[in-house]
């Protein structure tokens, strides 16, 4: 099994594809049917397809999953760069903090990250995941067993990773507010032929299925523990 896209619901799917896809240096690899994918190759035979679909519902509710951004000693040039690819300044409350938060074209917000040792060692230019959670240490146990990402050490209260080292982690944060309304980001698993059924394991550990948008579709959408969207993918 693998988490396999971060998923951008988006009204303009091209328009936030192209601004991505510029950011990390990226060739997109597939366009149509209002979606837009690109590979983000993490060395270790690991990589994170990036995934903009076109939704026409508004978007409600606070984001709940976040990229943040490799910086370090680059931060300050690496966000020049963005601002030039048509990020923006936001303030979400966060006062004076050593990150830089900024929102692509659509709003989606996102952090440049100071230097953090942990974010130092392969990470690639995503250094981590930031996910909402009531409650890490049940959700910590969720997701680490329908991804088989192993603890890390970390700055949230649970850090996960994949066991080679290579790619970001995904921290489970302490929710500020319960979730409201689906999230623009999500994150999808795709499982191996052979490996357990991640469905049931959703159900197992807490998650749920939730309705599907359509009968037909390869994958089946579910919730963590929490209420964050994750979609179980049809076996490669």
């Amino acid at each position: 099994m693998r988490l396999e896209n971060i998923s951008w619901d988006c009204h303009d799917e091209r328009r936030v594809a192209d601004f991505w896809v510029a950011a990390f240096g990226l060739q997109v690899g597939y366009e149509g049917l209002g979606l837009v994918e690109a590979r983000l190759d993490l060395g270790e035979q690991q990589f994170l397809d990036l995934c903009f679909a076109q939704v026409p519902d508004p978007f409600e509710g606070p984001q709940r999953l976040h990229l943040d951004l490799l910086g370090g000693a680059d931060q300050d040039e690496v966000v020049q760069r963005l601002l030039g690819l048509g990020a923006t300044h936001v303030d979400l409350g966060q006062g004076e903090v050593p990150w830089v938060v900024l929102a692509d074209p659509e709003g989606n917000a996102f952090c440049v990250m100071e230097h953090r040792e942990e974010y130092a060692r392969g990470t690639g230019p995503i250094a981590s995941l930031p996910l909402d959670s009531s409650d890490p240490e049940r959700d910590g146990a969720f997701w680490a067993a329908i991804t088989g990402w192993q603890p890390a050490v970390g700055y949230a209260p649970v850090s996960l990773r994949h066991p080679s080292g290579a790619g970001p982690l995904l921290e489970l944060c302490v929710e500020p507010e319960p979730r409201q309304g689906k999230s623009r980001l999500h994150l999808d698993v795709r499982p191996d032929r052979g490996d357990p059924d991640l469905v049931e394991s959703v159900r197992r550990l807490g998650g749920r299925v939730l309705e599907q948008p359509a009968p037909d579709l390869p994958w089946t959408v579910c919730a963590d523990p929490s209420g964050n969207e994750v979609c179980i993918l049809a076996p490669q």
